[in-house]
């Protein structure tokens, strides 16, 4: 994948003063860390978690430990602020999004705040991150299931909860841009993984389990894995990479401000994706079925053609690559007792 060049933000960029919302979290890590590289220097980087349980954090930033759920704590920090990166909210895999619908909900007040926010101080651009759980259910009930476009949003049936306050905050954004002219760009994740993510706890995603699960079979000489649902649910995973990158292009556009998949259009199922997983370990375990565990929709992946149509990019790098790369990352972790980003 070919890196943006600084030609392509803003003349001021480095300059601006820029807010990460949940900038303690897995993507937040990574998009401040590009930013860095790019020559900002003025990022508030704030999160709810205590800073010891930040997934990476950087000195030479302002590291702040806030609720945006909190209407002062975002009139505080939006304040002089000229650019807002939503990503600030209580959610995880469907471990945690089945059973916490009520809490997941509750994110609707980080978004609601920081959007009037930044109309009080006068901010003018604000990036927020929507997901895939915004589709339709109906559309998600198949193994063969078509990749899902953007008009499969409506009519409105979202997954539950986590789903549901994504779709509010969608439109909330899309109407704080036609009253009062802030410039809203939203972004549909499918499934982003890699280095720096959580990998226990209950709140990791599928390819961070899996890794997990394999590496401490290896580890353990247990030759057990344990499987969610019948392993045949398809779904596209997008490396971190290729999501940052996909952050910069929506971000900065001034043609677009329509929801927009960010995700690959690379399918599998549960069961290719352990098994690549354990191609990368060298193991090959039994395979035990927990057909009663959450196991959220049949079948979901991304329709890329509109941000074809609109960048001429969309996600690349490939699932095995980026899986290596995560998996050699989370061995490391298991391997030396690590325990600070699980």
């Amino acid at each position: 994948m070919k890196d943006l060049p600084n030609s392509f933000f803003p003349d001021d960029i480095k300059n601006q003063r820029i807010l990460i919302a949940g900038g303690g979290g897995f993507i937040g890590g990574h998009l401040v860390a590009d930013l860095m590289k790019r020559g900002c220097t003025d990022i508030v980087v704030a999160d709810i978690k205590p800073t010891e349980q930040w997934h990476q954090i950087f000195s030479k930033n302002e590291n702040q430990v806030a609720d945006f759920s909190k209407e002062q704590e975002c009139m505080r920090l939006v304040e002089g602020c000229d650019r807002i990166y939503n990503l600030a909210c209580n959610m995880g895999g469907m471990g945690f999004i089945e059973f916490n619908k009520a809490l997941c909900m509750c994110s609707v007040l980080i978004n609601t705040h920081l959007l009037d926010a930044a109309r009080h101080h006068g901010c003018k651009r604000l990036f927020f991150s929507s997901t895939a759980c915004v589709y339709a259910a109906d559309k998600q009930l198949a193994s063969d299931v078509a990749a899902l476009k953007e008009s499969d949003v409506y009519p409105a049936m979202p997954e539950d909860g986590y789903g549901w306050e994504k779709l509010f905050s969608e439109r909330m954004c899309r109407h704080y841009m036609e009253d009062f002219d802030i410039q809203t760009r939203v972004a549909r994740f499918h499934n982003v993984y890699g280095p720096f993510g959580t990998y226990d706890g209950g709140r990791e995603k599928v390819p961070a389990a899996l890794c997990r699960k394999i590496i401490s079979s290896k580890l353990s000489g247990d030759h057990q894995l344990e499987i969610w649902g019948d392993g045949e649910q398809p779904r596209s995973f997008m490396y971190i990479d290729d999501c940052i990158h996909g952050i910069h292009l929506i971000m900065e556009s001034d043609h677009w401000n329509e929801p927009i998949n960010l995700g690959s259009s690379e399918m599998v199922s549960i069961n290719q994706l352990a098994d690549i997983i354990e191609d990368l370990a060298g193991i090959t375990l039994q395979r035990n079925y927990k057909l009663d565990a959450p196991k959220g929709v049949r079948g979901r992946s991304s329709d890329n053609t509109l941000i074809n149509e609109v960048f001429g990019w969309e996600p690349s790098i490939s699932l095995r690559e980026g899986l290596e790369k995560t998996y050699d990352w989370i061995f490391e972790q298991i391997s030396s007792g690590s325990t600070a980003l699980k």
